[in-house]
């Protein structure tokens, strides 16, 4: 079993977008599945993407990327959240520049 039985009370609060990074290379205790994650995450990876590129679902990948939080080989934040939108009036105010060109 790849969770190694863990429920969902012993993982970390991750979500589709938290971005993950590792700390470190693979080392020989790591599981495989553990071990794509650390060399795929060598650069930040949202969850979702990790779930993706090894075909499991979210589920599993969070317990094993709790797993490597816990034994501090990955870190995890939220992702960077783009700029508040622009004012709407403004947007139309612009669109109207433009049309009159």
């Amino acid at each position: 079993m790849l969770t190694g039985g863990a429920d969902s009370a012993d993982r970390a609060p991750l979500d589709l977008v938290t971005m993950v990074v590792s700390r470190t290379e693979p080392t020989p205790t790591v599981q495989p599945e553990q071990a794509a994650i650390l060399r795929l995450c060598r650069a930040p990876l949202s969850v979702a993407e990790i779930s993706a590129y090894l075909n499991l679902p979210f589920s599993v990948v969070t317990v094993l990327v709790t797993d490597l939080l816990a034994t501090e080989l990955v870190e995890s934040r939220a992702p960077i959240v783009r700029a508040a939108l622009p004012d709407r009036s403004l947007l139309e105010a612009v669109m109207h520049g433009l049309q009159k060109l």
